[in-house]
């Protein structure tokens, strides 16, 4: 079954689309430094619910609000996730989408294939797209693929997407197998093609096992700390430490993961910030929202849409624990166009300096990013 997250994202709302929720004002951070920074979400999505569903165009209203976010930076999914009949054939029509959603905005977004293409974007005034994936099962044992992916304009690669793939165990499998020998041969590669590789949704074991095999820094981009929250989608501490002496980042996400009972708050957010910060130190850590840029407003319409997609999701076998009909993927206190304002203003409260900030919104992501494929 394919999972589409960008049916998700565009048709639901998904965090990525819609306007402010009701009730909440918009507002600026404290200082000035924000709008001038780079600020990266290391996952998420794009979609523009208010245009027709086929217009690849993004509609006015959609792009204001994301301009007004101030966000720089978006790593979009090119799919599948999970182990698909023709895998490689539904990334193809996938990554064929995305590159038409670009050339239909070319004034208004810029495909990332170096670091430089974000500092030009910020310039320009345009937002900035990473292509990544979630999973190698479009890889396989076929690792000349890789090369084309790039060529594609793929330039992250996830290892597993929760359940097992040839590479090694997902974060769902109880038998946490870690690495296989193609898995190792498949870092091998991403790294060989100056592509970054991305261990989320991994088995403890496969995470700890890559960050071990790696030899350039790399990333887990949207997580949470297993420490504060016991999750299989959290991280450990040993594991967010090895990513950072790697010189690697690990990113927190916006998620109902960060509780155990799925309805995490605020507070739930910053305590696993604080946490993967004390643990791998203010240069190795950034935000991966797993939602996107702009909120979701909870009606009927939207839920109804979120939960046929959650019930894929459970058919399909790649639901988390604690994801079910009725529990929508995002924090509802930062459901909101200004969320990331918010965020920073929160953490500023905390005693947060500029400097930790920037790093956190963006400098630490862009560092890594660099340092993968130059510019």
């Amino acid at each position: 079954m394919q999972v589409d997250r960008r049916t998700m994202l565009a048709g639901a709302g998904g965090a990525a689309v819609l306007a402010a929720a009701p009730g909440m004002a918009k507002s600026k951070a404290k200082a000035d430094w924000y709008d001038q920074a780079i600020v990266i979400d290391a996952l998420g999505g794009i979609g523009d619910p208010y245009s027709p569903e086929d217009q690849l165009r993004l509609g006015d209203r959609a792009w204001m609000e994301m301009v007004e976010t101030g966000v720089t930076l978006l790593r979009d999914t090119v799919m599948p996730v999970g182990n698909l009949t023709d895998n490689w054939g539904e990334y193809q029509k996938d990554v064929a989408l995305k590159q038409n959603i670009l050339n239909a905005n070319p004034d208004r977004l810029v495909l990332v294939r170096a670091a430089a293409d974000i500092l030009k974007a910020k310039r320009e005034k345009k937002f900035a797209v990473l292509l990544g994936t979630q999973d190698t099962s479009m890889v396989g044992p076929e690792l000349d693929r890789l090369a084309q992916m790039k060529k594609d304009g793929v330039m992250t690669v996830q290892l597993t997407y929760n359940n097992r793939n040839l590479a090694g165990d997902g974060a769902l499998e109880p038998a946490n197998a870690g690495l296989s020998k193609l898995g190792r041969a498949t870092i091998e590669r991403i790294e060989a093609e100056k592509l970054l590789l991305d261990l989320s949704h991994g088995g403890a074991k496969t995470m700890a096992e890559g960050t071990a095999h790696a030899k350039r820094p790399l990333v887990i981009s949207h997580t949470g700390a297993r420490a504060v929250t016991e999750h299989p989608r959290n991280t450990s501490d040993e594991t967010i430490k090895a990513v950072a002496d790697k010189g690697g980042v690990v990113g927190v996400y916006f998620m109902p993961f960060l509780r155990t009972d799925g309805k995490a708050r605020a507070e739930d957010l910053l305590a696993h910030v604080e946490h993967v910060a004390r643990i791998a130190g203010e240069d190795h850590i950034g935000i991966g929202t797993d939602n996107g840029v702009l909120p979701t407003i909870l009606d009927a319409e939207t839920k109804a849409k979120m939960d046929r997609w959650q019930k894929q999701r459970i058919d399909a076998g790649i639901a988390s624990p604690g994801e079910a009909i009725g529990v929508y993927p995002l924090l509802e206190d930062y459901n909101s166009v200004d969320r990331y304002r918010r965020f920073v203003r929160d953490l500023e409260k905390r005693g947060w300096t500029q400097s930790r900030l920037e790093k956190l919104m963006g400098g630490n992501f862009l560092r890594v990013y660099r340092e993968a494929w130059g510019g």
